[in-house]
């Protein structure tokens, strides 16, 4: 999909999560973590299928402001004109509860420190993931609304 003349081109996006769409609507770019790492979609992008891990989407919008929406892993596809990004959890920003994500951070390192299974020190350093994704999120998006 492309805009009018003079401008960019675009990309559809659709991020859904288990309950709702979260954003469906044009983007210039979207950057993501997938588990190979970093991608960064443009338009016109060669189509691909990976899985994501839980981080932070960075959507540039058409008029050049970002919007910051927390994934929780999940997998995305992309098509040369659509992106589709499906996870259980999807937050904007705006709807992170920060003393939660921290709380969540906390055990998270607890559980790092005092484990002695593997499996339970692994499940710990996902959460923290989550609990660092969402802080990020957070912070940008508080960012944003400063500028």
């Amino acid at each position: 999909m492309s805009s009018p003349v003079n401008s960019a081109p675009t990309l559809v996006l659709h991020i859904v999560s288990a309950h709702e769409q979260v954003f469906s609507g044009e983007v210039s770019m979207v950057s993501v973590a997938s588990v190979q790492g970093e991608l960064g979609i443009l338009p016109r992008h060669t189509p691909l299928m990976t899985l994501l891990n839980p981080g932070e989407a960075r959507l540039k919008l058409p008029n050049d402001e970002y919007e910051y929406i927390y994934v929780s892993g999940g997998m995305m596809e992309v098509q040369p004109h659509e992106v589709t990004i499906l996870a259980d959890t999807v937050l904007r920003g705006e709807q992170i509860d920060k003393q939660a994500a921290l709380e969540a951070k906390r055990r998270a390192e607890a559980l790092i420190r005092t484990s002695v299974l593997y499996t339970d020190r692994d499940h710990a350093r996902v959460e923290m993931m989550k609990a660092l994704a969402q802080l990020r999120t957070l912070r940008d998006s508080q960012w944003k609304r400063k500028r």
